[in-house]
């Protein structure tokens, strides 16, 4: 497994199509040159950004082997792989376990099923047991309709083959998780907004959406925290926070793809049921962004910062 720690700043990457609807691998290839470029440090592919949920078992495969392959190792890939089937999610995991340059896989707590806490920990201990590379668990209630409790993420933090939580809920859980689970268990928060917090707190980083824009921005804020310039981080993440909203003002990934397409990069359109922003969203976006009224419509610069 590759070292995760300098993977601070993680990106939930989007997956591009082309305009049939198929994996567009040149465009992913430019785009995740491009990240790394502006200060990623890690991905998460196949995930809620990556519009996993609409993708079928063959084209994620092929999907994470050859992302793993275009990475060649330089930075750490998680790979999402959870669904509220414990046994197909185990079967998954175990197949892209076994894919070179794979490092964790990312499994979202059960949803629709509504298991208990007890149901919750048999789960990830199941899919643990059967997969050949370390689990990262994905909790985001907003998305599945059940929380992980705090007390659950650590008990399970103490599994030698679970290694870590993409937390997307308040801060307070996050300190907690922190304060009390297994050591060097990597510790994410999944919410942009909480990029600098949770790192002061002690969680290793962000997994970001942001990221794919502000990337830049985002890389110099950590940075200076990291060279103990508190203040001039905060003042980066107050100028941030706005622009954070706003990728999320519509169904999450249309907002980062459509200017991602306005940057150039080929992203493509979102598989249904999340549809693309239409002109009047596009003007509220780049309204929300302090970016000039069509901006979405023309070209914008590949990097943005964020006085733009």
């Amino acid at each position: 497994m590759v070292d995760f720690k300098n993977a601070d700043l993680m990106t939930a990457i989007i997956t591009p199509f082309t305009a049939s609807g198929e994996v567009d691998y040149p465009g992913l290839e430019q785009l995740i040159e491009h990240l790394l470029a502006t200060g990623t440090r890690g991905f998460v592919v196949g995930g809620t950004t990556g519009e996993a949920a609409t993708m079928t078992h063959d084209e994620k495969i092929e999907l994470y082997t050859r992302f793993a392959q275009m990475v060649a190792g330089r930075v750490p890939v998680i790979a999402g792989t959870g669904s509220n089937n414990t046994r197909q999610t185990s079967d998954f995991t175990h197949e892209v376990s076994q894919i070179k340059g794979i490092d964790l896989a990312l499994v979202v707590a059960p949803y629709y099923n509504k298991p208990n806490q007890r149901g919750i920990k048999a789960h990830f201990e199941a899919v643990a047991k059967n997969s050949q590379i370390p689990l990262m668990i994905y909790n985001i209630p907003g998305r599945t309709g059940i929380t992980i409790a705090k007390q659950t993420i650590v008990e399970l933090s103490h599994n030698p083959k679970i290694a870590g939580v993409k937390q997307c809920t308040d801060l307070e859980d996050l300190e907690y998780i922190v304060e009390h689970a297994a050591p060097d268990f990597m510790v994410y928060t999944g919410e942009d907004s909480q990029a600098l917090t949770a790192k002061i707190l002690g969680a290793w980083g962000v997994i970001s959406v942001a990221a794919h824009i502000y990337g830049s921005t985002m890389r110099t804020m950590y940075d200076e925290l990291n060279k103990g310039h508190v203040a001039a981080a905060g003042q980066l993440q107050r100028r941030l926070m706005p622009k954070m909203q706003a990728l999320f003002m519509y169904p999450s990934p249309s907002p980062v793809k459509a200017v991602l397409t306005a940057q150039g990069f080929a992203s493509g359109s979102c598989r249904l049921p999340i549809v693309d922003l239409n002109d009047a969203e596009k003007q509220q976006l780049a309204a929300a962004l302090n970016l000039p009224a069509n901006a979405l419509t023309q070209h914008l610069p590949a990097e943005l910062g964020v006085d733009e």
